[in-house]
């Protein structure tokens, strides 16, 4: 059966920032490595596709100089992000994947940070990342790939979350695809080893905001059998360090 598709302005935009939040070193890692496939001359105009809260967004203005535009879809998630992630440097604008609202050949990068997945039209998605990209310009989509998938720390409690992730997230191959098809090549797949929380006390105290979507595609009573889990798990050593992770990045030019 298809999963719906998950309204933002609902219920994620009151708990994301808070659930979501990226410690300093891993949000320094993945400027770093976003650097790494980016031309080394300042600034660079970004554009952060699907921003949401503007988790990501500031740093990339402070990273690459900017101007950055935060394109997002969601009218709440737009509002914590302007309250709450403002810039000199970055603009949120109202828009997704396949309007976006910026002239042609505008941005020296496009990041997709965990918003791939979201697209309900990937193949006009990639067309209008096309258009707004400049000549030589890059494309960094983060997203797991259910081809790859293996299962982290917090899905071991909850029996279905790695099934519907399998469903709500591309192949590999049919990301690779459809940016391929409006002429964007894959250029490298990066690994970014990315460790989630301190403890599994701190791991724990944010998964229970339910700030990931794999909840909205669950009962209320297999979310809370789950806590249930994590909970007695938890309590038996609440200082274990939850798994590392380890994180793809689609490089595309």
């Amino acid at each position: 059966m298809a999963l719906k598709r998950v309204d933002y302005d609902e219920n994620q935009h009151a708990v994301y920032a808070r659930g979501r939040r990226m410690p300093a070193e891993a949000l320094a890692r993945w400027m770093g490595r976003f650097a790494a496939h980016l031309p080394a001359r300042r600034p660079l105009t970004l554009i952060d596709l699907g921003s949401g809260v503007g988790r990501l967004t500031p740093a990339l203005a402070e990273t690459f100089g900017g101007p950055v535009w935060g394109v997002e879809p969601s009218a709440k998630m737009r509002a914590v992000a302007r309250a709450e992630a403002a810039h000199p440097a970055v603009t949120y604008l109202a828009g997704e994947a396949a309007a976006i609202p910026l002239p042609g050949a505008s941005a020296d990068a496009v990041l997709m940070f965990l918003s791939l997945h979201h697209v309900p039209d990937r193949a006009a998605a990639a067309a209008e990342i096309r258009r707004v990209l400049k000549p030589g310009g890059r494309v960094l989509v983060r997203s797991p790939f259910s081809d790859r998938m293996t299962g982290g720390w917090w899905q071991r409690f909850f029996p279905r979350a790695l099934e519907i992730e399998r469903q709500m997230f591309p192949t590999l191959a049919e990301a690779a695809g459809v940016f391929a098809a409006v002429g964007l090549e894959t250029l490298a797949l990066d690994v970014v080893n990315e460790t989630y929380a301190a403890s599994a006390a701190e791991a724990a105290a944010k998964l229970r905001l339910r700030a990931i979507s794999t909840f909205e595609h669950m009962t209320e009573a297999e979310i809370e059998e789950g806590f249930a889990r994590m909970d007695a798990h938890v309590a038996a050593d609440p200082g274990e360090l939850p798994d590392t992770g380890e994180s793809d990045l689609l490089v595309l030019g």
